[in-house]
């Protein structure tokens, strides 16, 4: 007997609250039954204590719920969301690609009016070379009689209004009133072009342009300045596919590298006409048709 009562108080001593046994003469008893009152009344305290630390541990770990949002602050965060986007849309537009809307035909056949293609602008971002044949994309020159009295008087470089601060921004970052052209590069920095015959030759060699122009096709000069001349370092000279139809480098000389915009990469409309940018079935006949149609000269 005495031994179950050890192995009884060993196990309450496990609990929260152990009942232990004594063994008097009278048998056995509640060790709790012999507290005095004043122990029993702080034993009770802490009991009421621990119950409450525990609901307020309970209320603690429950789910906040979610503090209602004022207008403004709302608001606000919308705000900002729309000029992060904003400000993203301007950076890649700018710096990496874009797709551009073509809405004159100096490139027809090749790219017709109307028709949208994506633009790789990295070229200007890392200030890359082009080759011979690319499709560029280039902010317009200045075109008015300051700008002819200088071609006609031995001048080949295109020229450009410089703009800085706020303006150089609204311009070319955010491209408000920014015109800009598309051709094909014809001269690299350096070759020496001649334009006879209906014929172009660079470095005293006829071009091979039968990959993208239409058989038959002829290319005159503008200017006699422009006709025969070596292209400056740092800039290229282009023009339109559609060479009795197109206003280019022929006109207001060549292109510095900096005013280029990015190379041309695929067509993306009409979906039809979706992907790389090949020759145009179109025949020189219909081409001239074409620009009898039409104003006679496009940009």
């Amino acid at each position: 007997m005495f031994y179950d009562i050890i192995l009884w108080n060993l196990k309450q001593l496990c609990w929260h609250k152990p009942h232990i046994f004594l063994k008097g003469d009278e048998g056995v008893f509640f060790a709790d039954e012999y507290m005095s009152e004043e122990t029993k009344e702080v034993e009770e305290k802490v009991e009421k204590t621990e119950v409450v630390e525990n609901k307020k541990e309970v209320k603690k770990n429950k789910k906040k719920p979610a503090e209602k949002k004022s207008f403004a602050r709302e608001a606000l965060e919308w705000i900002i969301c729309i000029l992060v986007a904003f400000v993203l849309a301007i950076i890649i537009k700018y710096l990496i690609f874009t797709p551009t809307l073509v809405k004159m035909s100096s490139m027809y056949p090749t790219i017709q009016s109307e028709e949208r293609v994506f633009v790789n602008r990295t070229v200007r971002t890392f200030n890359l070379d082009l080759n011979r044949g690319d499709i560029v994309t280039f902010e317009a020159p200045n075109y008015n009689e300051t700008v002819v009295r200088n071609i006609n008087n031995g001048s080949v470089k295109a020229e450009y209004t410089e703009r800085k601060g706020f303006e150089w921004i609204t311009y070319n970052l955010l491209e408000i009133g920014k015109t800009s052209y598309i051709k094909r590069v014809i001269g690299l920095p350096g070759d020496h072009i001649l334009i006879e015959k209906g014929k172009v030759y660079v470095n005293d060699e006829e071009l091979d342009e039968s990959a993208y122009l239409p058989d038959g096709t002829s290319t005159g000069f503008r200017v006699e300045s422009l006709r025969d001349f070596i292209v400056p370092e740092g800039y290229y000279f282009c023009m339109g596919d559609n060479r009795s139809g197109s206003q280019d480098c022929r006109s207001f000389g060549c292109i510095p590298k900096d005013k280029i915009e990015g190379r041309v990469l695929i067509r993306i409309w009409p979906l039809t006409r979706f992907g790389e940018i090949k020759k145009s079935t179109i025949t020189r006949e219909q081409v001239d048709k074409y620009n009898e149609e039409r104003v006679p000269v496009s940009l």
